[in-house]
This record gives structure tokens, sequence and C-alpha cells, in this order.
């Protein structure tokens, strides 16, 4: 199959280091309300990459839950390949891709896990089915048959009847705080924005633009 032909013109508003915002986080919140505007499906999905203790990568999309000035959170199963592997490497790294906008934003940062008591303050906001998978699900261990999750599921109903539903032991947040951050404006001619943010270890943040 020969793709070389299969390419879309990028054209949205220039970015450059004098107008984003000193605060990548308020350059993020930016883009992200005007990603949510737009009503693209997913605006909180973001590619996880991690890293395994023998260096081999995977990558996967989470949801992004919240976020501020301390980090980026998501919630998973602490059994998870993903959890597996931050375990062992803490360095990961976010992509935010909002092509409709023709805009991605890219996060790299350490990973910690969230407090038990965030982590139970966020699973009581789920969705009672969404409480219950996450007691169904052994996140990433084989499982040969639907109809085993299904009868688990079950189980979970019964166990639990109408009562409130407990916060997992294994499961609970991660926090990404951020080093780095890159914000992509594609551009005709392949001529993107890239404006890098690099964390100055203070407090504070450097602007740089990248040649695309």
């Amino acid at each position: 199959m020969d793709l070389s032909e299969l390419r879309q013109e990028y054209a949205g508003q220039p970015l450059d280091v004098d107008s984003v915002d000193p605060n990548p986080f308020q350059q993020f919140t930016a883009w992200f309300d005007q990603a949510s505007t737009a009503e693209l499906l997913e605006p909180n999905a973001m590619v996880l990459a991690t890293v395994d203790a023998d260096g081999r990568p995977s990558q996967r999309t989470v949801l992004l839950k919240y976020f501020d000035e301390s980090g980026f959170v998501f919630f998973t199963n602490y059994s998870s390949r993903k959890a597996q592997q931050i375990a062992a490497n803490s360095h990961v790294s976010l992509l935010f891709q909002w092509l409709p906008l023709h805009r991605q934003v890219e996060v790299d940062g350490v990973a910690t896990k969230v407090s038990s008591a965030e982590s139970l303050k966020y699973f009581l906001k789920r969705p009672r089915e969404s409480q219950l998978g996450a007691w169904v699900s052994r996140q990433s261990e084989v499982v040969s048959h639907r109809q085993l999750l299904e009868a688990k599921l079950e189980e979970m109903k019964t166990r639990f009847g109408k009562g409130e539903i407990p916060l997992p032991s294994f499961w609970g947040g991660f926090r990404i705080a951020p080093t780095r951050l890159e914000f992509w404006q594609g551009g005709p001619g392949r001529l993107h924005d890239r404006i890098e943010f690099r964390s100055d270890g203070r407090g504070g943040w450097n602007r740089s633009r990248l040649s695309p």
C-alpha cells in the first residue's frame, strides 16, 4: 500500500515564544479548553509511554482526569503493565493529539502514586458500573474468555449489593510532574511551530522555539 500521497495540509494560528503564556500550565489550559469547546472526541485522551526495567517501551491511551501545576493525573490498576513499568522507571511521556485543531502537546515528567485519600475521592465520583469494573479487571492479566469477566461482574454486584463500593487496594492514581512540555502547532508547508518549555529546577520555565 502506497501512502506517499496521503497528506493533510496544516494551517493554524502561528505560535511563537512571545505569544504563548509564560506559564505552560496556563497555555495547556487554554488549548485544552479550545479542544473541549470544539467538541473533539475525548479531548482528555492522552498516549502514555512507559519503559520497563530492560528499556523496552510501550504505549497506551489513558484518560486525563484532572491537572494543575503539580501535574497531570490518571487512574489505573496498580498491577497493570503500565504501573509495573512505572515502578521500574518513573520517567514517562504523555502525548495529547488534537489533530482537527492541528495541535499536539507532549509532556515529559516523573510519575508518582497519588495518596489513597486522593484516589478514594475520585473513585467515589465514578459511575457505579465503573467502580465495579475496577474490582472485576485484573488489568493486563491473561483471561481466557469474556464470560469470566461477566461472571466476575455478577459476583461483585452480589458481593456489594446496593451498598457503597470500597476503593480496591490495587487501584489508584498517578500524577505526572512535568519536567518538559512541548506545544506543537501544524503549519503550512510542514513548517510547524514547536515551542518547548523546560523546567529550570527552581519552579520556573525556560522557553525555546524548536525547528519543525
